[in-house]
Protein backbone atom coordinates (compact mmCIF):
# COMPACT_ATOMS: atom_id res chain seq x y z
CA UNK A 1 0.00 0.00 0.00
CA UNK A 2 1.35 3.41 -0.93
CA UNK A 3 1.13 5.92 1.89
CA UNK A 4 2.29 9.32 3.16
CA UNK A 5 3.27 8.24 6.67
CA UNK A 6 6.85 9.52 6.69
CA UNK A 7 8.12 11.78 9.50
CA UNK A 8 9.09 15.31 8.52
CA UNK A 9 11.65 15.98 11.22
CA UNK A 10 9.55 18.80 12.64
CA UNK A 11 12.04 19.83 15.31
CA UNK A 12 9.52 19.23 18.08
CA UNK A 13 9.49 16.30 20.49
CA UNK A 14 6.98 14.25 22.44
CA UNK A 15 7.52 16.66 25.36
CA UNK A 16 6.71 19.83 23.37
CA UNK A 17 3.69 21.79 24.59
CA UNK A 18 0.90 23.67 22.82
CA UNK A 19 2.53 27.01 23.60
CA UNK A 20 5.81 25.86 22.09
CA UNK A 21 4.03 24.73 18.92
CA UNK A 22 2.35 28.14 18.57
CA UNK A 23 5.27 30.30 19.68
CA UNK A 24 5.87 31.74 16.19
CA UNK A 25 2.34 31.41 14.77
CA UNK A 26 -0.10 34.33 14.50
CA UNK A 27 -3.75 33.26 14.26
CA UNK A 28 -5.30 36.74 14.31
CA UNK A 29 -8.33 36.75 11.98
CA UNK A 30 -8.65 32.95 12.02
CA UNK A 31 -11.84 31.23 13.17
CA UNK A 32 -11.74 27.91 14.98
CA UNK A 33 -14.37 25.43 16.19
CA UNK A 34 -13.39 22.99 18.95
CA UNK A 35 -15.78 20.27 20.09
CA UNK A 36 -15.39 19.62 23.80
CA UNK A 37 -13.17 22.68 23.98
CA UNK A 38 -13.88 23.30 27.66
CA UNK A 39 -12.24 20.25 29.20
CA UNK A 40 -9.02 18.23 28.96
CA UNK A 41 -7.18 18.38 25.66
CA UNK A 42 -9.89 20.54 24.14
CA UNK A 43 -9.47 23.16 26.84
CA UNK A 44 -5.70 23.27 26.34
CA UNK A 45 -6.16 23.65 22.58
CA UNK A 46 -8.79 26.36 23.03
CA UNK A 47 -6.62 28.32 25.45
CA UNK A 48 -3.52 28.14 23.27
CA UNK A 49 -5.29 28.94 19.99
CA UNK A 50 -7.08 31.92 21.54
CA UNK A 51 -3.79 33.13 23.02
CA UNK A 52 -2.31 33.01 19.50
CA UNK A 53 -5.09 35.33 18.30
CA UNK A 54 -7.78 32.98 16.99
CA UNK A 55 -11.51 33.42 17.55
CA UNK A 56 -12.68 30.11 19.02
CA UNK A 57 -16.19 28.66 19.14
CA UNK A 58 -16.47 25.84 21.66
CA UNK A 59 -19.15 23.23 21.04
CA UNK A 60 -20.48 21.88 24.33
CA UNK A 61 -23.45 19.73 25.26
CA UNK A 62 -23.98 21.82 28.37
CA UNK A 63 -22.81 25.42 27.83
CA UNK A 64 -23.49 26.35 31.45
CA UNK A 65 -20.91 23.75 32.50
CA UNK A 66 -18.40 24.94 29.92
CA UNK A 67 -18.64 28.62 30.86
CA UNK A 68 -16.68 28.50 34.17
CA UNK A 69 -13.78 26.63 32.54
CA UNK A 70 -13.52 29.20 29.74
CA UNK A 71 -14.09 32.28 31.87
CA UNK A 72 -11.35 34.85 31.30
CA UNK A 73 -10.12 33.45 27.98
CA UNK A 74 -10.55 36.22 25.42
CA UNK A 75 -11.87 35.46 21.95
CA UNK A 76 -13.94 32.41 22.98
CA UNK A 77 -17.67 31.81 22.65
CA UNK A 78 -19.75 28.75 23.52
CA UNK A 79 -22.42 27.17 21.32
CA UNK A 80 -24.65 24.26 22.32
CA UNK A 81 -23.72 21.00 20.62
CA UNK A 82 -24.74 17.43 21.44
CA UNK A 83 -22.94 15.04 19.10
CA UNK A 84 -25.47 12.27 19.87
CA UNK A 85 -28.35 14.46 18.70
CA UNK A 86 -28.58 15.09 14.93
CA UNK A 87 -30.96 18.02 15.52
CA UNK A 88 -28.47 19.67 17.85
CA UNK A 89 -25.70 19.25 15.27
CA UNK A 90 -27.85 20.81 12.54
CA UNK A 91 -28.73 23.72 14.85
CA UNK A 92 -25.05 24.32 15.62
CA UNK A 93 -24.04 24.33 11.96
CA UNK A 94 -26.95 26.61 11.06
CA UNK A 95 -25.94 29.12 13.73
CA UNK A 96 -22.36 29.10 12.54
CA UNK A 97 -23.20 29.41 8.84
CA UNK A 98 -25.69 32.20 9.56
CA UNK A 99 -22.91 34.17 11.24
CA UNK A 100 -21.24 34.49 7.84
CA UNK A 101 -17.81 33.63 9.20
CA UNK A 102 -15.38 31.39 7.32
CA UNK A 103 -13.99 28.46 9.30
CA UNK A 104 -10.24 28.00 9.15
CA UNK A 105 -9.78 25.20 11.70
CA UNK A 106 -12.21 22.52 12.90
CA UNK A 107 -11.01 20.38 15.80
CA UNK A 108 -13.20 17.29 16.13
CA UNK A 109 -11.99 16.58 19.62
CA UNK A 110 -14.87 15.57 21.93
CA UNK A 111 -15.39 11.91 22.68
CA UNK A 112 -16.55 9.23 25.07
CA UNK A 113 -14.77 6.05 26.06
CA UNK A 114 -15.79 2.50 26.88
CA UNK A 115 -19.15 2.50 28.72
CA UNK A 116 -19.38 -0.73 30.68
CA UNK A 117 -22.70 -1.62 29.06
CA UNK A 118 -23.87 -1.17 25.47
CA UNK A 119 -25.38 2.30 25.02
CA UNK A 120 -27.40 3.11 21.91
CA UNK A 121 -28.59 6.49 20.69
CA UNK A 122 -32.15 7.18 19.55
CA UNK A 123 -31.33 5.74 16.12
CA UNK A 124 -30.00 2.49 17.55
CA UNK A 125 -26.36 3.39 16.90
CA UNK A 126 -23.61 2.39 19.35
CA UNK A 127 -22.83 5.53 21.36
CA UNK A 128 -19.05 5.68 20.87
CA UNK A 129 -19.26 5.26 17.11
CA UNK A 130 -22.16 7.73 17.03
CA UNK A 131 -20.41 10.36 19.17
CA UNK A 132 -16.75 10.01 18.27
CA UNK A 133 -17.28 9.49 14.55
CA UNK A 134 -20.78 9.98 13.16
CA UNK A 135 -21.50 13.16 15.13
CA UNK A 136 -18.28 14.72 13.92
CA UNK A 137 -18.90 13.46 10.39
CA UNK A 138 -22.30 15.18 10.30
CA UNK A 139 -20.85 18.33 11.88
CA UNK A 140 -18.02 18.53 9.36
CA UNK A 141 -20.30 18.05 6.37
CA UNK A 142 -22.63 20.71 7.74
CA UNK A 143 -19.77 23.18 8.12
CA UNK A 144 -18.40 22.55 4.61
CA UNK A 145 -19.56 25.93 3.19
CA UNK A 146 -17.69 27.77 5.97
CA UNK A 147 -14.58 25.60 5.47
CA UNK A 148 -14.63 26.38 1.74
CA UNK A 149 -15.06 30.08 2.47
CA UNK A 150 -11.79 30.09 4.43
CA UNK A 151 -9.80 29.41 1.21
CA UNK A 152 -7.49 27.19 3.19
CA UNK A 153 -8.84 25.15 6.11
CA UNK A 154 -7.89 22.19 8.24
CA UNK A 155 -10.02 19.52 9.90
CA UNK A 156 -8.30 17.65 12.73
CA UNK A 157 -9.77 14.50 14.29
CA UNK A 158 -8.45 13.45 17.69
CA UNK A 159 -7.68 9.73 17.51
CA UNK A 160 -5.86 7.15 19.66
CA UNK A 161 -3.24 4.45 19.56
CA UNK A 162 -6.15 2.08 20.29
CA UNK A 163 -6.84 2.09 16.54
CA UNK A 164 -4.53 -0.89 16.22
CA UNK A 165 -6.90 -3.23 18.04
CA UNK A 166 -9.92 -2.83 15.78
CA UNK A 167 -10.73 -2.14 12.14
CA UNK A 168 -14.30 -1.10 11.30
CA UNK A 169 -16.76 -3.89 12.10
CA UNK A 170 -18.43 -3.60 8.73
CA UNK A 171 -21.09 -6.22 9.41
CA UNK A 172 -21.88 -5.11 12.96
CA UNK A 173 -20.58 -1.58 13.72
CA UNK A 174 -23.18 -1.09 16.46
CA UNK A 175 -22.37 -4.29 18.37
CA UNK A 176 -25.69 -6.04 18.06
CA UNK A 177 -23.74 -9.07 19.25
CA UNK A 178 -20.70 -9.38 21.51
CA UNK A 179 -20.38 -5.85 22.93
CA UNK A 180 -16.92 -4.90 24.14
CA UNK A 181 -16.55 -1.29 25.25
CA UNK A 182 -12.84 -1.05 24.54
CA UNK A 183 -13.23 -2.64 21.11
CA UNK A 184 -16.04 -0.21 20.32
CA UNK A 185 -13.82 2.69 21.37
CA UNK A 186 -11.01 1.41 19.16
CA UNK A 187 -13.38 1.12 16.20
CA UNK A 188 -14.49 4.73 16.66
CA UNK A 189 -10.87 5.92 16.78
CA UNK A 190 -10.03 3.99 13.60
CA UNK A 191 -13.02 5.73 12.03
CA UNK A 192 -11.50 9.09 13.00
CA UNK A 193 -8.37 8.29 10.99
CA UNK A 194 -10.18 6.87 7.97
CA UNK A 195 -12.46 9.94 7.95
CA UNK A 196 -9.40 12.22 7.77
CA UNK A 197 -7.92 10.17 4.93
CA UNK A 198 -11.06 10.31 2.77
CA UNK A 199 -11.85 13.94 3.65
CA UNK A 200 -8.43 14.95 2.41
CA UNK A 201 -8.85 13.00 -0.81
CA UNK A 202 -12.25 14.56 -1.51
CA UNK A 203 -11.74 18.11 -0.27
CA UNK A 204 -8.06 18.93 -0.81
CA UNK A 205 -8.92 20.48 -4.22
CA UNK A 206 -11.06 22.98 -2.26
CA UNK A 207 -8.14 23.81 0.03
CA UNK A 208 -9.46 21.73 2.94
CA UNK A 209 -7.00 19.26 4.43
CA UNK A 210 -7.71 16.42 6.87
CA UNK A 211 -5.58 15.12 9.74
CA UNK A 212 -5.84 12.57 12.55
CA UNK A 213 -3.82 13.40 15.67
CA UNK A 214 -2.90 10.93 18.41
CA UNK A 215 -2.21 12.96 21.56
CA UNK A 216 -0.74 10.18 23.69
CA UNK A 217 -2.33 8.94 26.90
CA UNK A 218 -3.31 11.71 29.30
CA UNK A 219 -4.76 11.25 32.77
CA UNK A 220 -7.53 13.62 33.83
CA UNK A 221 -9.04 14.55 30.47
CA UNK A 222 -12.62 13.48 31.34
CA UNK A 223 -12.52 10.96 28.48
CA UNK A 224 -13.34 8.11 30.82
CA UNK A 225 -16.29 9.87 32.43
CA UNK A 226 -18.66 7.20 31.08
CA UNK A 227 -16.79 4.51 33.04
CA UNK A 228 -17.08 3.84 36.80
CA UNK A 229 -14.40 5.78 38.73
CA UNK A 230 -12.96 2.65 40.35
CA UNK A 231 -12.68 0.97 36.96
CA UNK A 232 -10.88 4.00 35.55
CA UNK A 233 -8.40 4.05 38.45
CA UNK A 234 -7.73 0.31 38.18
CA UNK A 235 -7.16 0.59 34.43
CA UNK A 236 -4.82 3.56 34.87
CA UNK A 237 -2.75 1.72 37.46
CA UNK A 238 -2.58 -1.42 35.33
CA UNK A 239 -1.34 0.65 32.39
CA UNK A 240 1.27 2.43 34.49
CA UNK A 241 -0.41 5.83 34.09
CA UNK A 242 -0.74 6.66 37.79
CA UNK A 243 1.16 5.69 40.90
CA UNK A 244 -0.34 4.12 44.03
CA UNK A 245 -1.48 7.56 45.20
CA UNK A 246 -3.28 8.20 41.95
CA UNK A 247 -0.79 10.83 40.77
CA UNK A 248 -0.10 10.87 37.02
CA UNK A 249 3.17 9.37 35.84
CA UNK A 250 4.58 11.65 33.13
CA UNK A 251 6.95 10.16 30.57
CA UNK A 252 6.32 11.76 27.14
CA UNK A 253 8.67 9.47 25.23
CA UNK A 254 6.53 6.49 26.22
CA UNK A 255 3.28 8.32 25.46
CA UNK A 256 2.38 9.42 29.00
CA UNK A 257 1.85 13.16 28.75
CA UNK A 258 0.47 16.22 30.45
CA UNK A 259 -2.60 17.83 28.83
CA UNK A 260 -0.35 20.61 27.51
CA UNK A 261 1.88 18.02 25.84
CA UNK A 262 -1.01 15.90 24.59
CA UNK A 263 -2.83 18.82 22.97
CA UNK A 264 0.37 19.85 21.19
CA UNK A 265 0.01 17.29 18.38
CA UNK A 266 -3.59 18.38 17.80
CA UNK A 267 -2.52 22.01 17.52
CA UNK A 268 0.48 21.04 15.39
CA UNK A 269 -1.89 19.37 12.92
CA UNK A 270 -4.12 22.44 12.92
CA UNK A 271 -1.47 25.08 12.40
CA UNK A 272 1.99 23.89 11.38
CA UNK A 273 3.27 25.36 8.10
CA UNK A 274 5.20 22.12 7.63
CA UNK A 275 1.89 20.45 6.74
CA UNK A 276 0.83 23.03 4.17
CA UNK A 277 1.16 20.61 1.27
CA UNK A 278 0.21 17.31 2.87
CA UNK A 279 -2.92 15.89 4.48
CA UNK A 280 -4.77 12.63 5.01
CA UNK A 281 -2.21 11.57 7.59
CA UNK A 282 -1.94 10.33 11.18
CA UNK A 283 0.29 12.34 13.50
CA UNK A 284 1.90 11.65 16.86
CA UNK A 285 4.50 13.49 18.94
CA UNK A 286 4.22 16.62 16.77
CA UNK A 287 5.21 14.93 13.53
CA UNK A 288 3.88 12.49 10.97
CA UNK A 289 3.82 8.97 12.37
CA UNK A 290 5.74 6.24 10.56
CA UNK A 291 3.68 3.24 9.45
CA UNK A 292 3.87 0.18 11.68
CA UNK A 293 2.97 -2.89 9.64
CA UNK A 294 4.21 -5.29 12.32
CA UNK A 295 1.85 -4.14 15.08
CA UNK A 296 0.36 -6.64 17.50
CA UNK A 297 -3.44 -6.12 17.42
CA UNK A 298 -3.75 -7.94 20.77
CA UNK A 299 -1.51 -5.45 22.62
CA UNK A 300 -2.84 -4.43 26.02
CA UNK A 301 -1.78 -2.25 28.92
CA UNK A 302 1.73 -0.81 28.74
CA UNK A 303 2.37 -2.47 25.38
CA UNK A 304 -0.63 -0.68 23.90
CA UNK A 305 0.53 2.72 25.20
CA UNK A 306 4.01 2.29 23.75
CA UNK A 307 2.64 1.11 20.37
CA UNK A 308 1.52 4.47 19.03
CA UNK A 309 2.44 4.47 15.35
CA UNK A 310 -0.26 4.22 12.72
CA UNK A 311 -1.24 0.77 11.43
CA UNK A 312 -2.25 -0.14 7.85
CA UNK A 313 -5.99 -0.70 8.37
CA UNK A 314 -6.36 2.82 9.79
CA UNK A 315 -5.20 4.53 6.60
CA UNK A 316 -6.44 2.08 3.98
CA UNK A 317 -7.91 4.24 1.17
CA UNK A 318 -10.51 1.65 0.20
CA UNK A 319 -11.75 1.42 3.78
CA UNK A 320 -11.76 5.21 4.03
CA UNK A 321 -13.98 5.47 0.95
CA UNK A 322 -16.26 2.70 2.21
CA UNK A 323 -16.61 4.32 5.65
CA UNK A 324 -17.51 7.70 4.12
CA UNK A 325 -20.30 6.15 2.06
CA UNK A 326 -21.57 4.11 5.02
CA UNK A 327 -21.50 7.20 7.24
CA UNK A 328 -23.50 9.21 4.72
CA UNK A 329 -26.18 6.56 4.76
CA UNK A 330 -26.22 6.30 8.55
CA UNK A 331 -26.68 10.03 9.16
CA UNK A 332 -29.47 10.15 6.57
CA UNK A 333 -31.38 7.31 8.16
Amino acid sequence: MTHKQRPLGSGFTAASTVDEILADIDLFGKNVVVTGGHVGLGLEATRALAKAGASVTVGSRYPYRAAPALDGIEGVEISQLDLLNPGSIDAFTSRYLNSGRPLHILLNNAGIMAPAELVLDARGYEAQFATNHLGHFQLTLGLLPALRAAHGARVVNTTSGATRISDIRWDDPHFATGYDGHLAYAQSKTANVLFAVELDRRWAPDGIRGYAAHPGVIVGTNLGSSMPADQVRAMQQAMGLVDESGRPIIDPDSGKKTPEQGAATIVFAATSPLLADIGGIYLRDNDISPLDDTADPTAQGVDLIQSQNVVPHSIDPNSAHRLWEMSEQLIKA
